[in-house]
């Protein structure tokens, strides 16, 4: 019996060669038991006309089936499933399954679910106004680049960085580029054995707050601040005071005596973009001094600045080994990548690689080579000339269909950044003016996770431009001004 030449067809959003996506085809129809042990396949021409490629690109694909025993050729006869090609594990639903009898709540000694992270919608690429934060924008990513850099990876010469066990190491020639190119961008100096890889700066504050904190200590955070930041203290369980900020970040006297940790953002305070001016870094590196605490530096973002060069990093001005700096490509690159970096005096790194190695070992090799070479080629320094060029008309883009429909913005990135912080009437409840938006494709972020404790502000809201298109964004905001104006 013979396979229908109908069944085959090519997803016009699917990544490959079409080669690649005819072998993938008939590969998945023969795992997923569709096509079966003996059935004949359209010859070569059939298959080709019916998708419209060449006929060569058909066979070529039948060839690697072939050589892979999926297919067997009969002569003259055309190409056949193969006898040795791989069964599909017969299955049958188990019956239904009486309930457990375990008492999960009294079985769970820590819980972890509940915080106030919010999950982003899965489909937000299919909307046409998506003014989601952090996300990457594939008409601005060097595809190219990073495929070859990541085919050079998987080169013989780097063999030892692909396959072997870092295990308390990091790819050397990632950590040099830090060390050489990215930090003194930022004024900081610092040697391999006070650089440590991360999965990302989420996991760098992970490792910070287990390592710097216990049920003894004190960490100030900013309110509003980044909500996943708050969760890991959460967890950790240690005493937790939000400090309000104004127009210039936090305030380093409203930080309370007993504080051990203070986390901030000085470069774009998160969510509000403000920046902290040097003489308030001067002043909060002093009230550390006095309090005998340390600074966790978040440095997100300071690549998108496309107004003017960015302030030196509170790191830089550190003099006594008190500021704990995290970084990350995740953002600039894209989030998925789940690269990012520490920085501190070497007892600190030591204890986080320790911790690190015994909870994921370390990042992958791979990834981490790939992205050296990515940096160190050049192709970053590209895609960051790029991203500040796009930023920079979306930006203004924004900011003139705001003005237009007498949107309110609550705070600004002075250097740039890719999000505008936004406050509604305080009638308002953006969480529900977000459902209301989703319906018509839109998308903003509502700004009552930001906050800490029971009585937060429901007016706040925040519109991210890295991945909408600029034409996009003055019909997207015309939207959200309709929707004000309904809810008001």
């Amino acid at each position: 019996m013979g396979i229908s030449v109908e069944t085959f067809f090519l997803n016009p959003d699917a990544q490959g060669t079409l080669q690649a996506q005819i072998q993938q085809m008939i590969a998945q129809g023969i795992l997923s038991g569709r096509f079966h042990i003996g059935e004949k396949l359209p010859s070569s021409r059939r298959l080709a006309a019916h998708l419209g490629v060449s006929r060569i690109t058909v066979t070529l694909a039948y060839t690697e089936l072939l050589a892979n025993d999926y297919l067997t050729s009969r002569g003259r006869s055309g190409y056949y499933v193969s006898d040795n090609a791989p069964v599909p594990p017969a299955y049958a639903p188990p019956p239904a399954r009486l309930p457990d009898t375990v008492d999960w709540p009294r079985a769970i000694a820590r819980s972890f679910t509940g915080g106030d992270t919010p999950t982003k919608p899965g489909n937000w690429r299919t909307m046409r106004f998506p003014f989601i934060y952090g996300q990457a924008d594939p008409d601005l990513f060097d595809h190219a680049n990073w495929r070859l850099c990541a085919l050079r990876a998987l080169g013989q010469k780097d063999f030892a960085s692909l396959t072997a066990d870092y295990f308390d190491r990091d790819d050397p020639l990632l950590v040099e580029f830090i060390a050489r190119h990215t930090l003194p961008r930022r004024g900081i100096t610092a040697r391999p054995d006070e650089i440590l890889i991360t999965l990302g700066a989420q996991n760098a504050l992970w490792l910070t707050a287990q390592i710097l904190l216990n049920r003894r200590r004190r960490a100030a955070i900013e309110d509003p601040c980044y909500y996943s930041l708050r969760d890991v203290l959460a967890q950790r369980r240690c005493h937790l005071t939000p400090v309000p900020v104004d127009a210039d970040g936090l305030p380093p006297q409203a930080i309370p005596a007993e504080t051990d940790v203070i986390f901030t953002t000085p470069s774009h305070q998160s969510p509000t973009t403000a920046t902290m001016p040097l003489a308030r870094r001067r002043a909060l590196l002093a009230r550390a001094r006095e309090l005998n605490a340390l600074i966790v530096e978040d440095d997100y973002e300071f690549e998108m600045a496309f107004l003017r060069a960015p302030s030196p990093a509170l790191k830089s001005l550190d003099r006594e080994g008190r500021v704990i700096y995290a970084g990350s490509f995740s953002k600039s690159l894209f989030p998925g990548l789940r690269l990012g970096y520490l920085v501190g005096s070497e007892p600190f790194i030591r204890e986080a690689r320790a911790l690190r190695a015994s909870v994921l070992r370390h990042p992958p090799g791979h990834i981490q080579r790939t992205a050296a070479y990515f940096l160190s080629l050049g192709h970053y320094d590209a895609q960051i000339r790029r991203m500040r060029s796009a930023l920079h008309d979306r930006r203004q883009t924004l900011e003139s269909a705001v003005a237009r429909h007498g949107l309110t913005i609550a705070g600004r990135g002075v250097y740039g950044g890719s999000s505008l912080w936004m406050r509604a009437p305080e009638a308002i409840d953006t969480a529900r003016l977000a459902l209301a938006l989703h319906a018509e494709g839109v998308m903003i972020e509502p700004g009552a996770p930001f906050f800490a404790g029971p009585d937060r502000p429901t007016h706040f809201y925040r519109l991210g431009y890295s991945s909408i298109p600029a034409a996009r964004i003055t019909p997207g905001v015309e939207r959200i001004a309709r929707a004000l104006a309904n809810s008001a």
